[in-house]
């Protein structure tokens, strides 16, 4: 069967990432795109002729059959439109952030579990080839035991606005929008180190941020502490000289550098050797890691809402918004420990 799907907010991140994934899904079909600005719905009539597009999402949700709704606008709006595609009977696949404050996400996940629909988050990062193998090889031993993740994310400005001259970013400068690095990069950064040590919660987080006139950061360094002792850190920036994705990840038998695609394992002998990985694009969209997020929902819709993927995604999402808000937290008490509930 045929699952008839509609995207909300066609901005850049659908036009180039979500709408080139779902294409690779023969068993889906973008029947409806909602957004309130002219010149987007223009957009996508112009990338699908045979599209609906919407200005209202009542509208849309009231005259449309659809399985799933995935919400691609500003994250101010995710909540509320979220909320009003599970209450339509939708399925709902949300870019990240899911929401922005805990009551929310207790709120939109206690509503899809009445209602027995799937809730996810895009947590499109766990498709990038580099992050697969370093999780394979996490989960195959070579590493021991994780002690130590730092993931870093250097920009030299948010993502749309890299150019000087592009408009497509702005949401990200702005509180009221949902702007902030902390929340455009570190909501990744959170889901993955959750990922990285195995599915564990952690238990506190420290962070220091900077910012500018506009009242959102573009600079911060997170520490968050899990169990054992273990610990992982991120630093992110707007600021940077130059564009780059760097990791490490150590344990007690091995360490895990990894720049850009460039993969390298040492084990505790000393011994070192680059890990094949398959080149892609660092760009800001990464439409072929959508593709597998696409196809992880899609799944998750096909086995039921109680499928493992899907509980899994929204453990992810509850790890990212608590430590979120507890970073925030930390650096309005100048890098104060937080400890999570």
């Amino acid at each position: 069967m045929t699952l008839r799907g509609a995207i909300s907010g066609f901005g850049e991140v659908a036009a180039q990432a979500h709408l080139a994934g779902w294409r690779t899904r023969p068993g889906v079909r973008i029947v409806a795109v909602h957004d309130p600005v002219s010149e987007r719905r223009h957009h996508a009539l112009r990338l699908m002729p045979n599209v609906r597009v919407y200005d209202d999402l009542e509208l849309m949700l009231d005259g449309e059959r659809l399985d799933f709704v995935d919400v691609a606008s500003p994250p101010a709006w995710h909540a509320a439109t979220t909320r009003a595609a599970l209450s339509a009977g939708a399925h709902v696949l949300v870019e990240k952030p899911l929401c922005l404050a805990a009551d929310e996400f207790a709120s939109l996940r206690d509503l899809a579990s009445n209602r027995g629909r799937v809730l996810m988050c895009v947590h499109n990062w766990k498709h990038a080839a580099a992050y697969r193998i370093a999780h394979e090889l996490i989960g195959s031993g070579r590493l021991g035991e994780v002690i130590y993740i730092a993931l870093d994310r250097l920009r030299t400005a948010p993502a749309g606005l890299s150019s000087g001259s592009g408009t497509s970013g702005r949401w990200r400068l702005a509180a009221s929008s949902g702007g902030g690095i902390l929340i455009d990069h570190g909501w990744h950064v959170f889901y993955l180190m959750r990922w990285l040590q195995g599915g564990v919660d952690p238990v506190s987080v420290s962070a220091l941020m900077t910012g500018d006139s506009s009242g959102i950061e573009d600079v911060a360094e997170i520490r968050v502490t899990f169990p054992n002792g273990r610990i992982a850190t991120s630093h992110l920036s707007w600021r940077a000289p130059m564009r780059r994705t760097r990791a490490m990840i150590y344990g007690a038998q091995g360490a895990l550098e990894m720049d850009g695609d460039r993969i390298i394992l040492t084990a505790r002998s000393g011994d070192a050797h680059d890990v094949p990985a398959p080149p892609e694009e660092d760009d800001s969209y990464h439409s072929a890691w959508f593709a597998g997020m696409a196809a992880e929902f899609e799944q998750a819709v096909r086995d039921g809402a109680g499928s493992v993927v899907a509980v899994e995604n929204l453990a992810e999402a509850r790890t990212a918004i608590a430590l979120l808000m507890a970073a925030r937290e930390s650096g309005r008490l100048n890098g104060a420990l937080v400890k999570l509930s």
